[in-house]
């Protein structure tokens, strides 16, 4: 993986999930919901409708605008309900084959299905279905979903559907589209968010974030709940909670970088959320410093609240080129730190001489974040103080966030001192694990599992649960 790649450090996005009920354009909801959700997966797009007579799909690689650039390929996607997908491989590859929503018929009928998270015991699932003749057409974790309702034997869709969510573990905000019938659901731990809303003239629109519902003036109603499948059919919304319930688990991280900082997440404001994680952060590790540099984009909320806690002026030292795309013409003669200088360039007249907090979000592998050191330095910055506003990232992510293995995680085999050395900076300091649920209101129970070792589910479970099936 390039440094250009792993831009800033940082953990890879997941996948976004987006599904509307009862609107003439409801593929152009989906659509305008994939690009609020852009953020969360770049890698491909689809959207997948239902016309009255049939299934119809466009699925690409790439960005949203680049797969649904044509108005035909909009205007083939007929229908009052759809569902659509933007991908980051958590698993799987990136193949085209991946990209989802995923078509099929199984258990009796035309089905989309999309689904924003990972299944850990997916490869134990994959080996006893294909000994049983199962044979996939991709490496995605959903295809597993298909598989196991096609082999139910229960009859009806509904029960279905409740047994095969009941054989997989991990995490799962998931959405379903037949001819009759929207289904959205979440794991019973709740690690990824999932949420409701309803438009102006009764459609509703199913979205991984509430930022998906305000470009389509769709209103928030409430987020589906963990361990709740939801029902959207010509009769109405029915939920219900099948699965035996568990702790929350929703992810942390979501609040630390994933979200967008204008989403409603779980309850709260994500952009205050980050604000009180960069006040905490300058109370545990203050600098004396002359002013604080976001890295955009990720810094920019936590390095506004740690600039107010300790009365330093905060300025955009680092200023990003928004419009670098993932592939690019290396220049002849090496370029020192090209991957970061294509994206990022300092302003030297508000760091030069001055005493320079930067403030991030997180460090992974700790590389850039050392070319981002020196290039402050090259700019003209007297000293260069580094502030993470989490804690040091020590173990990957199981349940939907494509971390790296854990020895090529920086914070899991070096002190913090040592990770200071290594990047080049006058200071280091992390948001301490107490510190960070404190500035997320931590009231129900968040996964911390990358920072503190803490798995709620073990990547080797394959446990049954009792289910609640019905007639």
């Amino acid at each position: 993986m390039s440094d250009l790649h792993d831009f800033g450090d940082h953990f890879r996005d997941e996948c976004g999930v987006v599904g509307v009920w009862g609107h003439r354009e409801a593929s152009t909801l989906c659509h305008l919901g994939l690009h609020a959700l852009q953020h969360r997966g770049q890698e491909g797009a689809g959207i997948v409708s239902w016309d009255g007579e049939g299934m119809r799909s466009h699925r690409g690689r790439g960005l949203v605008a680049d797969v649904f650039g044509r108005r035909s390929r909009m205007a083939e996607l007929q229908g009052e309900r759809a569902i659509g997908h933007v991908r980051y491989s958590t698993a799987g590859t990136s193949s085209l084959a991946n990209v989802q929503p995923l078509q099929v018929t199984a258990a009796g009928t035309e089905i989309g299905i999309a689904h924003n998270g990972n299944l850990v015991n997916a490869p134990a699932l994959r080996e006893e279905l294909s000994e049983l003749g199962a044979i996939f057409q991709t490496t995605s974790d959903t295809e597993l979903i298909v598989h196991l309702m096609a082999r139910s034997r229960q009859k009806a869709f509904t029960n279905k559907l409740v047994e095969a969510l009941g054989r997989i573990v991990g995490a799962w905000s998931l959405l379903l589209l037949t001819p009759d019938r929207l289904v959205a659901a979440r794991d019973p731990m709740g690690f990824r968010p999932l949420v409701l809303g309803r438009t102006a003239d009764g459609a509703w629109v199913v979205a991984s974030e509430t930022c998906a519902l305000d470009l389509v003036e769709a209103a928030y109603v409430r987020d589906v709940e963990p361990g709740e499948i939801v029902i959207i059919d010509s009769l109405g919304l029915t939920a219900f909670h099948p699965f035996p319930a568990q702790p929350q688990k929703q992810c942390v991280f979501e609040h630390l970088y994933f979200a967008r900082p204008d989403t409603q997440l779980w309850g709260q404001d994500v952009y205050s959320t980050r604000v009180r994680l960069g006040e905490r952060l300058a109370q545990e590790q203050p600098a004396e410093a002359d002013v604080v540099v976001p890295v955009p984009d990720s810094g920019v909320t936590s390095a506004i609240g740690y600039a107010a806690a300790l009365n330093i002026p905060f300025s955009l030292g680092l200023i990003r080129n928004h419009y670098v795309g993932r592939s690019f013409i290396e220049p002849t003669q090496r370029i020192r730190d090209f991957g970061v200088k294509l994206k990022l360039n300092p302003v030297p007249g508000l760091l030069v001489g001055k005493r320079v907090v930067v403030v991030d979000d997180s460090i992974v592998r700790g590389t850039t974040c050392r070319k981002i050191v020196r290039m402050l330095r090259r700019a003209g910055a007297a000293e260069v103080h580094l502030r993470i506003a989490a804690p040091p990232t020590t173990g990957p992510c199981f349940y939907g966030i494509d971390t790296p293995n854990r020895d090529e995680l920086i914070a899991s085999s070096n002190s913090v001192g040592e990770i200071g050395h290594f990047v080049g900076a006058d200071s280091i300091g992390y948001l301490s694990i107490a510190g960070m649920h404190e500035a997320v209101a931590d009231d129900h129970g968040y996964c911390d599992a990358c920072f503190s070792g803490r798995y709620p589910i073990e990547v080797e479970h394959g446990g049954r649960p009792q289910l609640a099936l019905f007639d």
